[in-house]
């Protein structure tokens, strides 16, 4: 894993001109500074959104293939920080109709190193860049963390390290879509909160989101309420997150339906804090998928509230840059020589 004592290390010069190179998108130049940019990966792009979220592509040492990592951040806050979501895997085998990765398919898994990188060059870009720094990070970027669980937990275990990263356990979140009822569980294992991709509560509707859907929802949420039971008390908060789009799932059937779904995990659970994240879809120009409303939101997560379900609406950030929930993709490797090759 990265050692501990290079968390604190400048970038040095070298480093210092590349990232003002990459965010004028000028000269991308790939000059060597050593440690992890020679073994792990190199900061090849930034690019900033006009909220201030920065989008950070890492390129593999090992094969070239490419990575996102995206820092979000908050200086609304009394004291400002900022977000970071970390990817799992280059592409993602789960094939969610709403999300960008998805059609990229699944080209390999992270190392737990390859995950812990994007970590590292986010604290360092935050620093360069007067940033916040981070306080908060979501395993919510590119790949399905259940498809990859040895290398996520391992790297979450290395973030919750008081000898190394110094993350809460509180403060790291571990969202997967779930591909059987044992995800939960295996997941359960790191020291971070575990959250569901649910998208839909009802089987059908599920499946058309989700197509890799092989279990009921029941039966992956009897998978989910064993996993949270086998928690500690403070590691049983969990969120449901839910892509909201125009008149596929945002309609109060869905609403009623996802309430009576996420109450009944807080009943099966004790001292369990459920809370529904609303997600609203960030266009990826799928021919049918748009946007829902802001009333229909609103309504959506009125009529959750007055079920006695905890929700809030996720803000829309980065979405002018492509770094929003659901817009993460890079070029295949393939794509990635062809355009090194015209110097692009």
């Amino acid at each position: 894993l990265l050692p501990g004592k290079r968390r604190n290390e400048g970038l040095g010069k070298g480093a210092l001109r590349l990232l003002a190179d990459l965010h004028n998108k000028a000269s991308q130049s790939s000059s060597s500074i050593g440690g992890i940019e020679e073994t792990i990966g190199r900061l090849s792009h930034i690019s900033t959104s006009t909220d201030g979220t920065t989008k950070l592509l890492i390129r593999m040492v090992s094969d070239g293939l490419e990575v996102e990592t995206v820092i979000i951040p908050w200086y609304n806050r009394e004291k400002p920080r900022s977000t970071l979501c970390v990817s799992s895997q280059v592409g993602c085998a789960q094939g969610c109709t709403f999300c960008a990765t998805g059609r990229m398919g699944r080209l390999r898994s992270l190392t737990s190193d390859e995950i812990l990188a994007q970590v590292w060059y986010a604290r360092k870009v935050c620093r360069v860049m007067g940033i916040p720094s981070v306080d908060n990070i979501v395993f919510m970027g590119m790949g399905e963390p259940a498809d990859n669980a040895d290398a996520v937990v391992i790297a979450a275990e290395a973030l919750a390290d008081r000898q190394r990263y110094e993350m809460a356990q509180s403060r790291i979140t571990i969202s997967t879509v779930a591909p059987n009822p044992e995800a939960f569980a295996t997941l359960g294992k790191a020291p971070a909160v575990l959250a569901w991709s649910v998208h839909a509560s009802q089987d059908a509707l599920r499946k058309k989101l989700v197509p890799t859907t092989k279990y009921t929802m029941e039966d992956l949420r009897l998978g989910f309420v064993e996993a949270l039971k086998a928690r500690s008390k403070k590691l049983r908060t969990t969120m449901l997150e839910i892509a909201l789009i125009d008149g596929v799932n945002d309609g109060m059937e869905e609403a009623d339906h996802l309430a009576e779904f996420a109450l009944k995990i807080c009943e099966d659970v004790p001292g369990a804090k459920v809370v529904v994240n609303l997600i609203p879809y960030n266009s990826i120009d799928h021919p049918t998928y748009k946007k829902p409303t802001e009333e229909a939101v609103s309504a959506f997560q009125k009529r959750l509230m007055e079920k006695g379900v905890m929700v809030y609406v996720r803000t829309t950030r980065g979405d002018d840059e492509g770094a929003a929930c659901g817009q993460l993709a890079t070029k295949k490797k393939k794509q990635i020589k062809s355009t090194q090759s015209k110097g692009g």
